[in-house]
């Protein structure tokens, strides 16, 4: 079960043939995603759990592999591979793409991911999820273009994302909305339950 838009979606950008929207939802957080394989997860996206190899020195983990994977379908030729350090507590969102996937492995620290999906004529057209993912969860998650993303840093110290994206950054396929735009009323609040 998805969430629905309360008013009609006011338009944000189109290519070919995709229509992105803004949806007016209800202020919450969405569906808390627990279980890679949750029957909530946003159309298109997609989480795989990683492995860790921990011993007395620390833990490896393996972040991505060409032709493997969440990002198997990627090619090799325009895959780019990025981090962002963040402070904690910080939030950055929202960001959407019209044309790249991005692949997410947070790789030090917490994070409070927050997907909303802005594709007109999606199944889950103005969704939201929250995923809690890093060091505690060390899950990878493919976001597809059309679906709004973002995250907090949550707990006791910075974070390290570690991200995938299957064509060469282009500053004119992605576009912003601010964190608390009035439409996605993402609840940014620590959730005090």
């Amino acid at each position: 079960m998805t969430e629905s838009p309360v008013r009609e979606p006011q338009p944000i950008a189109t290519a070919n043939g995709l229509e992105l929207a803004y949806p007016e939802c209800t202020k919450g957080i969405g569906r808390v995603i627990a279980s890679p394989s949750s029957a909530d997860l946003i159309a298109g996206v997609r989480i795989e759990p990683l492995t860790l190899w921990p011993d007395d020195r620390g833990y490896f983990m393996e972040v991505q592999r060409i032709g493997r994977g969440l990002s198997a379908q990627f090619p090799p030729e325009t895959t780019q591979t990025s981090t962002a350090f963040n402070y904690q507590e910080t939030i950055k969102a929202f960001h959407y793409h019209l044309h790249q996937t991005d692949c997410w492995t947070p790789a030090m620290g917490m994070f409070q991911v927050a997907l909303v999906d802005l594709r007109v004529g999606s199944p889950t057209f103005g969704a939201r999820n929250t995923i809690y993912a890093g060091m505690l969860r060390p899950w990878q998650i493919l976001i597809p273009p059309g679906v709004g993303h973002g995250y907090k840093v949550i707990g006791g110290g910075p974070a390290l994302l570690i991200y995938a994206t299957d064509r060469f950054y282009n500053p004119q396929d992605e576009g912003r909305i601010p964190y608390n735009h009035p439409g996605i009323n993402y609840d940014w609040e620590t959730q005090h339950k």
